[in-house]
């Protein structure tokens, strides 16, 4: 959790930069990086050997320069939205990245294709909070030398999918959800209707 935490941080920051029209060299990506690993660590309560955290730094600056070299570096964080489910039942999405006209992508450090059930449906999800974009798993291996970077598009749900999608969604959120205002939710809102 911690190494995920260091890598979504750092990119997200460095992209951000990169959007501003600055120029993030490797040392200080990989200095962020270290910093947030590090805190992460520790508010986890979690000490690694030397040599176990030069190995998880390592794997970090591999990630980090693989993500460089992609199309995806620069681009945006989208703003999280609700799939409102019978006016009832509430998910909040927000994949990683989006170019914030058509496309967007999930950032994975480990090779998720094909995509493990939690990926999978995590990615329909974001599909239906952002109905008609074209979405991408992108997938950056740090358990591998030198990391393998995977971006593949994700094709489009059918309806049946999305329908079970939502079902499941709508039951997960009927015992385990939390109550919440709908008028004090600050979120764009995306409603469907499902047959419980």
């Amino acid at each position: 959790m911690a190494v995920g935490t260091a890598l979504d941080d750092t990119l997200s920051h460095f992209s951000w930069e990169v959007r501003e029209g600055r120029r993030p060299t490797s040392a200080a990506m990989n200095r962020w990086a270290e910093t947030v690993l590090d805190r992460q660590l520790e508010e986890a309560d979690v000490l690694l050997t030397a040599a176990a955290r030069a190995s998880e730094l390592l794997a970090i600056s591999n990630v980090l320069q693989a993500f460089r070299k992609t199309e995806i570096m620069g681009l945006a964080r989208p703003r999280s939205r609700l799939i409102l489910i019978n006016e009832e039942v509430g998910v909040y999405a927000q994949p990683d990245y989006w170019d914030g006209r058509d496309r967007f992508f999930e950032m994975k450090s480990y090779l998720a294709v094909p995509p493990p059930p939690d990926v999978d449906l995590q990615v329909r999800l974001f599909q239906l909070a952002f109905a008609g974009f074209r979405s991408y798993l992108a997938c950056f291996d740090r358990h591998v030398t030198p990391v393998t970077t995977t971006i593949v598009e994700v094709p489009p749900q059918p309806r049946a999918v999305a329908e079970e999608t939502l079902r499941t969604a709508y039951r997960v959120g009927r015992q385990v959800g939390v109550p919440k205002v709908l008028e004090y939710v600050d979120a764009p809102t995306v409603r469907y209707t499902v047959s419980a």
